[in-house]
């Protein structure tokens, strides 16, 4: 009786199972992440008694936008679809005499009958749809029970401290990987999966990596109070310290991250203030802005005493004054000492070059015969080559080039030879008391270079 039940079993679960299955998901609300497929049963089909985890070859699955599909074989991923339309699933080890080569899907048929003979009639088998949403899941809390630290650097002040905030939000996530939220997170599900299942985890873990994402946030010189304006440096951020355990384990990155609110402590504010308020204080001008407020407000307090009377008030605040410290007028002349002294710095810099410049020009200028002063070799005005300066002395001091002076009209003294090097053309400083030897070419001194 076992037997024939179980031939029975088989060859009735080998025809039943010879439909093609259609399978669709609706559209996945938020709260769900991943859900079994199921094969269509209603209205007109007449497919109701096929194994539920049985996939007939040649089977269709619809993806809708936003979701991901992936089909498990014998607990194994074998194939795997994010693209919207319709997946045909060719690839099945049961056969269905209504796709393919119909011999040769009678012969494979007959082959999983005799198979299922030996397992008493069962399949023996187990091939699932999963349908993961892809889309992004909103609407994730989080808040910190108790402060975190949170680095704040001013570089305009020199401040670098470390104080304890607390923040609340929302922030969402997807799916990225399927494969890797099937293998690692969900499994084999027989219904639902659901975000709730989940959530405890990703806030603990996500409160745990907020503490390094605001510290990479507060080295890009971030305040704590300007964190709202940059959620998504500080997303980024979670992903870098997350990507470990979220992208790379399971499969999941986080899309945005919102900030409510973000407090640090009334003592932090405090210091924090303090501090700032201090060093604005080194500034001389400010300072004394500061100390001129205070004094004029001391003196309005002085003229509306009523105890003592004003004169007693006054002559308090003159002890005040001649006891010591820095008065207004003093924090003023040292503020005007700090702006002028850069400008002082500056002046000798730049005058430097052009006085250099002046002088240069001064050393090498010469005046033409029409009266204009040149410092190249020929004049600007008339173009006549300049003159050497060298030449023969006369009586009265002057320098002639020509045979009388032109100081006084002295004639020149005969016999006395003027040396120019014939070869390069080089005049020593007295021309009638030449070196032996020129130094530019080296050529000796004779009669050949009186001229």
């Amino acid at each position: 009786m076992g037997l024939i039940k179980a031939i029975k079993g088989a060859a009735g679960g080998v025809l039943e199972d010879q439909w093609r299955e259609y399978f669709y998901c609706d559209a996945l609300e938020s709260d769900v992440l991943v859900t079994k497929g199921h094969r269509r049963t209603k209205g007109r089909a007449a497919n109701n008694k096929g194994d539920e985890n049985i996939i007939s070859n040649g089977s269709v699955i619809a993806v809708n936008e936003g979701q991901c599909m992936i089909i498990v074989d014998q607990g194994k991923v074998v194939e795997i679809c994010a693209e919207a339309g319709e997946f045909t699933y060719d690839a099945s080890t049961e056969p269905s005499i209504f796709y393919g080569k119909l011999g040769d899907n009678i012969v494979n048929s007959f082959k999983t009958f005799g198979k299922r003979i030996t397992f008493a009639g069962d399949t023996a088998k187990d091939q699932r749809v999963y349908f993961f949403n892809t889309k992004e899941i909103m609407g994730n809390k989080y808040g910190t029970a108790s402060p975190v630290p949170f680095r704040v650097v001013d570089n305009n002040i020199g401040l670098d401290i470390d104080i304890a905030i607390r923040c609340n939000g929302e922030y969402s996530y997807h799916i990225t990987d399927p494969i890797l939220f099937y293998t690692h997170v969900c499994g084999n599900v027989t219904e639902d999966y659901e975000r709730r299942e989940i959530d405890s985890q990703l806030k603990t873990e996500l409160m745990t990596a907020l503490q390094p994402a605001f510290a990479k946030i507060s080295a890009m010189g971030v305040r704590y109070s300007e964190v709202p304006a940059h959620t998504m440096e500080l997303a980024d951020a979670l992903n870098d310290v997350l990507s470990e355990k979220w992208a790379q384990l399971r499969g999941i990155e986080i899309v945005s991250f919102g900030v409510n609110s973000m407090k640090a402590s009334e003592e932090d504010e405090k210091m924090i203030k303090d501090l700032q308020k201090s060093a604005v204080l080194r500034n001389p001008n400010m300072a004394a802005a500061t100390l001129v407020g205070a004094q004029a407000e001391a003196m309005k307090a002085a003229a509306s005493n009523t105890s003592t009377g004003p004169m007693m008030a006054f002559a308090g605040m003159n002890m005040a004054t001649q006891a010591g410290g820095m008065n207004a007028q003093q924090l003023f002349q040292m503020g005007a000492a700090q702006q002028a002294a850069p400008t002082q710095q500056a002046a000798p810099a730049q005058a430097a070059p052009a006085q250099t410049a002046a002088a240069s020009q001064a050393g090498n200028s010469w005046t033409c015969s029409c009266g204009a002063v040149n410092t190249g070799r020929f004049c600007v005005e008339c173009g006549a080559k300049k003159t050497e300066e060298n030449g023969w002395t006369c009586s009265c001091g002057t320098i002639n080039k020509g045979k009388f002076c032109s100081n006084c009209g002295a004639k020149k003294p005969a016999g006395v030879p003027l040396y120019k090097c014939d070869k390069c053309g080089w005049e020593p400083e007295d021309p009638k008391n030449p070196p032996k030897f020129c130094p530019e070419c080296g050529d000796p001194f004779d009669d050949n270079d009186i001229h």
